[in-house]
């Protein structure tokens, strides 16, 4: 089954999808006036996303990319939790490693999580419920593709390039990037792309994974006098 997002453009109202959870009518005028709950974990919850690298490093999704640079990407557990402990799972078991991005379109986003390489691929595990949520979907948001049934998320995901609002409550946010979305933008374009960019290595911060070594294409060797003298065939 194809798990790719809607490519349609439409442009939604963000009324409400940065607004937390309505504090609870209390019995008196004195419990009324009290400190607000504290926001609730879940997919109708507003949480925003910590910036700060060196924090809560095992919900932060490394991707060393093929185009030599590193992505970091915030995993929401407040947003989404079974679809971030899915991502967290696949990664730490390398499913993602040498996982190219299948289908990158360009002022829309970047799919990548299908070991196939052809959109209609996934991992032996089942496919996950639904987590839709309030997140809107804007340049670095990371989301769960899927194929036309809701429960139909499994390991593949997106980055969003640039807001594309009529997706909210359609799939499921996950993420934002944190560092480094300009690696994100060179990703190679088509669907697929001649040439992908892939996901060299996935892992998450807390296992302090350090960059792959950068291979290079080996090299022709030099072409001497005497070879340029034997005869044809030789």
């Amino acid at each position: 089954m194809l798990k790719a997002p809607f490519a349609y453009l439409t442009l939604a109202a963000l009324a409400g999808a940065l607004a937390g959870a309505p504090a609870q009518a209390l019995g008196s005028r004195k419990a009324a006036a009290a400190e607000a709950p504290a926001p609730v974990v879940g997919t109708g919850a507003y949480t925003p996303v910590n910036f700060d690298l060196t924090q809560d490093r095992e919900n932060i999704l490394v991707l060393d990319l093929s185009n030599g640079q590193r992505v970091q990407i915030r995993l929401m557990p407040q947003w989404a939790p079974e679809h971030v402990a899915r991502v967290k799972e696949l990664a730490q078991k390398g499913f993602y490693n040498n996982v190219i991005f299948h289908r990158v379109i360009d002022g829309f986003m970047a799919q990548t999580g299908d070991p196939t390489g052809t959109g209609q691929g996934g991992s032996e595990l089942p496919d996950l419920k639904a987590e839709f949520n309030p997140q809107p979907h804007l340049r670095g948001t990371v989301s769960m593709a899927r194929a036309a049934t809701e429960d139909s998320a499994n390991s593949q995901f997106f980055i969003v390039f640039y807001p594309r609002f009529s997706l909210d409550k359609k799939y499921t946010v996950f993420g934002r990037v944190i560092d480094n979305m300009a690696a994100v933008d060179a990703v190679q374009r088509g669907e697929p792309p001649a040439n992908p960019t892939r996901i060299v290595q996935a892992s998450l911060a807390s296992e302090n994974k350090p960059a792959p070594a950068a291979t290079t294409p080996a090299s022709a060797p030099a072409i001497t006098a005497d070879d340029l003298n034997k005869p044809i065939g030789q």
